[in-house]
This record gives structure tokens, sequence and C-alpha cells, in this order.
């Protein structure tokens, strides 16, 4: 009798199950319905398709679902097109540790305030957009961020200091704003992680502050500005960094006393006021790529390393630069 009553409770548990799939659903309730408010928010867009009540969402497409407590712990919009702002309910995924919006040009408004509710956000990419206003302070209350891009939209206004407070930074992508002001100085005091930065193509000026000569970044990409003055502090014997680019800036300051580490493997500074002359050290860096042309620098190219395997692009339109692969000296 037992057997049979135990059988029958299985049976009567898979018909319900066939004809009720939400007992079977893994997705949480709570996001389910947060969900289909930002479908909603974007009026039906044909990417969210799959988005329909009926089914599980942690079988939808854009999202996944943690594989333990089933929760959204990523939204991913980066095919197909959405339209409007970023709908306010996507502060209402508490567990969200993934949020991407790439290549939406529809996509306008602000940076959604609701987004400093996301307490696990790992990853933040809102990128090839026409996202407006202001790099939003609030940012910074995302601790546990490893990478933040906001790349290629049409941000204004100045860089927050308060990013600097950010401790497990990996990458900062600010470039292809409309971005102005100076580059913090807090930029010299990241606490914990260093962050590769990127913040290339804006309108930033002023002087590249001192304090970068307290920390060891591996990336720094600041070309396309209006930085004017000394960017020496950026380097040194002792440190680790490997791509620099500072090219078409106002910068002004003696190449010569400049020391570089072996680890550099990619320097740009091609259209600056630099002065003085390459230094002997660089023939000790085994550089994969170096462009210095367009600048105000005399004397003879070094002999030696690598400075001999580019060709006279890399050393043109200087003030006296001679010696191979340029004319030679007289």
């Amino acid at each position: 009798m037992d057997l049979k009553l135990s059988t029958l409770l299985c049976l009567t548990l898979l018909f319900s199950t066939i004809l009720n799939p939400a007992l079977s659903e893994l997705c949480n309730p709570k996001d389910k319905k947060v969900l289909l408010q930002i479908k909603k928010a974007f009026n039906n867009p044909y990417v969210l398709t799959s988005w329909k009540p009926e089914t599980d969402c942690c079988d939808w497409y854009c999202v996944t679902c943690d594989s333990t407590t089933n929760r959204i712990n990523s939204l991913t919009i980066f095919a197909g097109q959405v339209s409007g702002q970023i709908p306010t309910q996507v502060g209402d995924l508490p567990y969200l540790e993934t949020l991407e919006f790439h290549k939406q040009p529809n996509l306008t408004g602000p940076i959604q305030p609701s987004i400093v509710k996301l307490k696990s956000l790992k990853f933040l990419r809102l990128s090839w957009t026409n996202i407006s206003g202001s790099v939003p302070d609030f940012l910074s209350q995302l601790k546990n961020l490893t990478f933040l891009d906001l790349s290629f939209s049409n941000l204004t206004g100045s860089i927050p200091s308060s990013l600097s407070q950010l401790p497990n930074l990996d990458a900062l992508h600010l470039d292809r704003n409309k971005l102005t002001g100076h580059i913090p100085k807090s930029f010299g005091e990241f606490h914990g992680s260093v962050p590769d930065l990127y913040l290339s193509h804006n309108q930033l000026s002023g002087t590249i502050p001192t304090s970068l000569a307290k920390l060891n970044f591996s990336t720094i990409d600041f070309s396309r500005n209006k930085l004017e003055g000394d960017a020496s502090m950026i380097f040194g014997l002792n440190k680790t960094t490997q791509i620099v680019d500072l090219s078409r800036n106002l910068l002004e300051f003696n190449l010569s006393k400049v020391e570089f580490s072996k680890s550099l493997t990619s320097l740009d500074l091609n259209h600056n006021m630099i002065t003085g002359s390459i230094p002997v050290g660089l023939t000790q860096v085994d550089l994969q790529f170096l462009n210095v042309s367009y600048n105000r620098l005399c004397g003879q190219i070094p002999v030696g390393g690598k400075l001999q395997s580019f060709d006279s692009s890399t050393y043109f339109h200087n003030r006296c630069l001679c010696g191979a692969p340029l004319p030679s000296c007289k």
C-alpha cells in the first residue's frame, strides 16, 4: 500500500509540474517580476522576445542565474537594440554582479541612480551608447567593482575624485566622451588595486597630477586631450608600467632626464611639445611600439636595443633629431 501511495504521489507531482511549470521553475519570482518590468520599460524590444511570463527566466537570453541561489546575477545586452533610458528597475536585482549595455546607440539619458543599490556589482559596462550627463559620484559606493567601462558615450563634466575609493578596480575606461576639467589628484591614491587608466579622447586639461608618481600603473592612456606640462612622473626605473600613450596633448618636458623601466612595451608621445634628446636608457627597453614624432626633440638617436628597428615615422617632425633611421648627424 505504501509503495502504491508513494508512486501515486510521485505521479501526481509529475503531472502537476507538467501542467504548472512554475513549480519546477528555478527563477526567483521577484527577479522575474523585475525583469518583465525592465522589458516593458524598454517597450518590449525584439532582443528580449524570450522574456515570457510563462517560461523560466533562468532560460532567458541576456541574463544568467547563479547556479546555487538561482538569483539573476548577470544582465548583458550587447546584441540587438533597446531604446530609451536605463530603467530604474535594474537597481532591484540585488544579486547582480554583471551589468552591461554595449553598442546601444538608442540608449539615452543619465546613468541610472538606482544602480547604486547593486552592492554585489563587479562588472559595469555602459559603452558605445548615447548616455549623457556626468560620471556619477555614487559609483564610488560600489566597492566590489573590478571593471568600470563608460567609454564611447556622451558623458560631460569632470571626473569624480571619489572613484579612487574603489578598492578592487582593475580597469577604468572613461575614454571617448566629452569630459572636461583636470585628472583628479586622488588618482595617485587608489586604495587597493591600481587600475589601468583609459581617459583618452576627451577634453581634459591642466597638468597630470604629480601624485601619480606614487603608484605603479600597468597601462595609462591619456591621449587626445589638452593636458599640459610634465609627464615624467608616470615613468621610473622601478616601475612595472607596460603601456603609456600620451599622444596629441600639449605636454612640455625634457625627455633627456626621464628614466624608463624595462617592463615598458609601448610608448607613444607623438604630437606634443617635448624637448631634450632620446635617453640612452631606452636602448635597454624591449619596446614593441614607439612614437616620438611631432615634438621638439634634438640630438642623435641612441644606437642599440629596438631603437633602429622602427622606421623614420617614429621620429620625424622633430627639431633636430638625427641618426638611423633618420639621416645621419652632421
